[in-house]
């Protein structure tokens, strides 16, 4: 069967834009790769196709395409691809027990994803969930109605009063930079998640002691299971300064752990194994609806292969601590403005950039090391 297009411009079942040569990015920190190519030995490898109906059926999709219109940056054709990864801090069902919602779900962690032409290299900005923004404009996610913008808001209370599409709205406001994509990851499919790896293998270098988020390590090598992990990112007490810039800074040490031992999980090597990480992913995310389905899906994790923790940069976005309330904090502009230009011309981050941010400085994410 031929190539279709999809209404975004990207070639259906490859996950790539016209213009690229090579398909692109990965849901949630990087663990695609894995489950990706899962799904394609299961289902291309067996035949199964009621599997592949089952996993297509796991898969939520919110069409940001329509709830956002015109009212967006100019998609560059320079070959890259640009992915808005939320993990959703919502506090209903299964998630209960980790506090009690203020309100509604709220992005927890928020990160850019910019995957270079060629997909041998990527940079990850980390957008701190306290940062004070200018909030656009946003239809109402409880159900009709516009909610107005408004200054000096948290970064994360886009997503509160607008869901995926307003956090969409929000970065690219700040960015000027199109998200080709969005994945979103609640609390309780990360955990399961990290369970069918098999769990990740971190060394601490210093005692984990933290009662909010149930986080209790000594010194020493780790394998952590997913409530373990799910601990570890949602640390801030007890590491650093105890602000959330030294939980984003424990967050990036996680991922590069995760994406090595995503490298060297045995997923071929049983088809339960397989299949249960497969389902696994397939039920933790919510995508954009041009990645609602496991074709879509393979084609646009299938990329990001050969993409290892040495060939991605990890960054916070420049940042101070206002000095009115020492809990939040305020965008540094022109620094800003260059992490956001770099990505925009699909090149490097400079180290200039961050030079001096709240978001640079810290011991937290020394805690942590992998392999």
């Amino acid at each position: 069967m031929g190539e279709q297009q999809s209404r975004s411009g990207r070639i259906r079942g490859t996950g790539k834009r016209r213009r690229s040569p090579e398909p692109g990015a990965r849901p949630k920190a990087l663990t695609a790769a894995a489950w990706t190519a899962a799904a394609v030995v299961l289902l291309g490898g067996t035949g199964l196709g009621f599997v592949y109906v089952q996993l297509d059926g796991n898969l939520k999709g919110v069409d940001i395409d329509t709830q956002l219109g015109g009212d967006r940056p100019d998609d560059v054709d320079n070959g890259s691809l640009d992915v808005l990864v939320l993990g959703s801090d919502s506090r209903s069902g299964d998630n209960a027990k980790y506090g009690e919602d203020e309100g509604g779900a709220r992005s927890d962690t928020a990160m850019v994803l910019h995957v270079y032409e060629g997909r041998q290299k990527a940079s990850v900005v980390s957008i701190p969930r306290d940062t004070l923004i200018d909030r656009p404009a946003c239809a109402s996610d409880s159900g009709g109605g516009t909610v107005p913008g408004a200054g000096h808001q948290m970064f994360n209370t886009a997503y509160e009063v607008g869901g995926p599409a307003c956090a969409v709205k929000t970065v690219e406001k700040m960015s000027g930079i199109r998200m080709d994509h969005y994945v979103e990851v609640d609390f309780t499919g990360f955990k399961k998640l990290i369970d069918e790896l098999g769990g990740v293998e971190i060394t601490t270098r210093q005692a984990i002691d933290d009662d909010k988020s149930h986080l209790h390590l000594k010194p020493g090598t780790h394998t952590l299971d997913g409530e373990q992990s799910l601990g570890l990112v949602r640390t801030r007490k007890s590491v650093g300064d105890g602000s959330d810039l030294g939980r984003i800074q424990l967050q990036q040490a996680f991922m590069k752990a995760l994406i090595n031992q995503v490298k060297d999980v045995g997923v071929f090597t049983s088809p339960k194994k397989l299949l249960g990480l497969a389902d696994s992913a397939t039920k933790a995310v919510t995508t954009d609806s041009d990645l609602a389905s496991v074709k879509e899906l393979m084609g646009f994790a299938n990329g990001l292969k050969g993409i290892g923790p040495g060939d991605m940069k990890m960054v916070t976005l420049p940042v101070r601590y206002d000095p009115a309330d020492l809990n939040r904090v305020l965008p540094l502009r022109r620094q800003s403005q260059r992490v956001w230009d770099a990505l925009r011309q699909d090149e490097p981050v400079p180290a200039s950039a961050t030079k001096g941010s709240a978001g640079d400085q810290g011991d937290a994410g020394q805690v942590v090391r992998s392999r």
